[in-house]
């Protein structure tokens, strides 16, 4: 490892940590759906025979199932609040769990609300979908989303979405919102917790709209004003090793975005071949009242195309997110470790953190070693380390170990530690960090992975 060291004397303290509010917000969740049970309970009499424990069975599914769409809904509305304080990556984990609930829950109240009216009726299972389906109102819409619903289930699976492009997993995303509205009306209309009640109704209604109105504002209201306001256009595009390079975007005002180091924005830029994506890049570099700047590494068929931009390309961009800023640290010693293109929003960081800051960057070789004259330039404004972690004349690959980072960097245990970089590595270097005694909460790690 190669050493940058120009030591300052009694670095400034970090601010207070900021609390997360992913405790409250998963406990408000929870608590919903306990009360989605309980109005089950208190419409339902007592369950008598088979038909009666099917039925109830499925009406309990059938409502944790519509609570469930409202939560995903709202989980895709990327609100900042979330965003920004719980983390991008979080949500999105919440965001794929509440999805695998959805379908489970509707392969459940499907399987169960059908199997108790055919035992109740003594018909067979398929007279009686057909029955549902075709004599029931509203089923033929709920029937047209629930047949959306698993088709965006079936095509967010991993082993599928490695074999679809992005775009294509992304717009049939997109018809969740589709396949929520169409199963909305017959759980009003059909539901027996809701005939004749209208606080129960009201409720409901309350709940749907207030989705929709969250993802309104946020997913389009907010990006609407941002690049009507600040004007975003390609300023210059600079290569900055192989296959990686930098792209300048100007606007106006955009000190009042708020952009804080750590953080990304989705681009979409109005580009030949380009316009159709939203992608998700971080800054490379602390925000300027007139630039900003992302590093990107052609690792698919958008970032492949960025090199091709042209000076005043007109720029899309919806944020800034994420949660990987100065907020997080708690100790005025703090270690970042990136590998690749995961430089970038580290470097923002190596420049702005308060504290005595290290950072260990991950290469196969020199050449690779994007913005490497940046952080040099850096590590000596500001005092900091910059070490390197290069293959080594055969390829062989650097350890980092337990036993290799605590000899590297004494005291490890009672740093802060920020990692970004690749799925593997992050999960590696997370590995190795817990077995050298760095507790849970101060290893920092945001991954764009959904």
């Amino acid at each position: 490892m190669t050493t940058v060291d120009a030591r300052r004397a009694a670095p400034p303290l970090p601010p207070a940590v900021r609390r997360s509010p992913a405790g409250p917000v998963l406990a408000l969740l929870w608590a919903g759906a306990a009360g989605v049970v309980a109005l089950w309970w208190a419409d339902t009499g007592s369950v008598v025979g088979t038909a009666g424990v099917l039925t109830g069975a499925g009406r309990i599914a059938g409502l944790l199932c519509g609570y469930a769409c409202a939560v995903l809904v709202a989980l895709m509305a990327r609100v900042p609040l979330l965003e920004n304080r719980v983390g991008s990556d979080r949500v999105a984990r919440w965001h794929a769990m509440a999805g695998r609930y959805t379908v489970c829950l509707l392969v459940a109240h499907i399987t169960l609300i059908l199997s108790g009216y055919a035992a109740q009726d003594g018909a067979s299972l398929w007279h009686e979908t057909v029955t549902v389906v075709l004599d029931y109102p509203d089923m033929l819409k709920a029937t047209a989303g629930t047949l959306i619903l698993f088709a965006v289930g079936i095509t967010s699976a991993r082993a599928v979405r490695r074999r679809t492009r992005h775009e294509f997993w992304y717009y049939v995303h997109l018809l969740t919102y589709a396949a929520v509205f169409l199963a909305f009306f017959h759980q009003l209309t059909l539901g027996d917790e809701f005939n004749g009640e209208p606080v129960a109704t009201a409720v409901w209604y309350a709940l749907y709209l207030g989705a929709a109105a969250v993802v309104l504002w946020f997913r389009v209201l907010a990006p609407i004003r941002l690049n009507r306001r600040h004007r975003l256009r390609v300023e210059s595009v600079h290569r900055e090793a192989p296959g990686v390079y930098s792209v300048v975007v100007r606007g106006r005002h955009l000190d009042a975005l708020g952009a804080r180091p750590g953080q990304f924005f989705r681009w979409r830029f109005l580009g030949e071949g380009m316009r159709w994506t939203s992608t998700p890049y971080s800054l490379s570099a602390p925000a300027r009242p007139d630039l900003l700047r992302i590093t990107v590494k052609a690792l698919g068929d958008h970032s492949a195309a960025v090199p091709l931009l042209r000076p005043g390309t007109r720029v899309w961009a919806e944020g800034p997110y994420g949660s990987l800023t100065a907020d997080r640290i708690s100790s005025h010693r703090t270690l970042l470790i990136a590998a690749g293109v995961g430089i970038t929003p580290l470097r923002a960081l190596f420049e702005t953190l308060p504290g005595e800051v290290t950072l260990l960057y991950r290469a196969r070789n020199a050449e690779d070693l994007a913005l490497g004259g940046e952080l040099e330039a850096i590590a000596r404004w500001r005092g900091a380390q910059v070490r390197y972690a290069l293959n080594g004349p055969q390829g062989q690959r650097p350890p980092l170990t337990a036993e290799s980072l605590r000899s590297a960097f004494p005291g490890l245990s009672g740093h802060d530690v920020y990692v970004c970089g690749p799925h593997g590595f992050a999960q590696e270097v997370y590995g190795a960090l817990r077995a050298a005694g760095v507790p849970d909460r101060r290893i920092h790690h945001e991954s764009f992975e959904l």
